[in-house]
């Protein structure tokens, strides 16, 4: 009699956990990558666009709502990137992901309440003929 060799197991993403050094290894680098692309882009993306506009408020709107569309793309990104570790059981990585699409959310809400805010009439009734 021979012994047949076992069949091979196949290895799903969500079989195992991933190991905590490959976990770390991919969320500490993102997590660092993400945060200064955001604050890069607040600095030189929209910053000195702004500058840039030397007070043409066209262009400095124009600067205001790429810099929050933007945002939008990048907290789209991370939730893709976040259901990607949970797939692959990558704890670290999804909790890292999940922190920095929390603070694209403030950043996004604390923008477009700016926006709001420095757009709208004062005094003006919402639902009024005037308006």
């Amino acid at each position: 009699m021979t012994e047949s060799l076992p069949a091979r197991r196949r290895r799903l993403p969500w079989s195992r956990r991933t190991r905590l050094g490959v976990d770390l290894a991919f969320a500490i680098p993102l997590f660092l990558l993400e945060i200064a692309w955001v604050v890069l882009d607040a600095i030189y993306g929209a910053g000195l666009e702004v500058w840039a506009a030397q007070g043409d408020q066209a262009r400095i709107d124009a600067a205001h709502l790429a810099f929050m569309d933007r945002l939008h793309v990048l907290r789209i990104v991370v939730v893709v990137l976040i259901v990607l570790a949970a797939a692959f059981r990558a704890r670290w990585t999804a909790i890292a992901h999940l922190l920095i699409a929390l603070l694209l959310g403030g950043v996004l809400a604390a923008e477009q309440h700016d926006w709001e805010r420095s757009h709208s009439t004062p005094g003006c009734v919402r639902y009024s003929a005037n308006c």
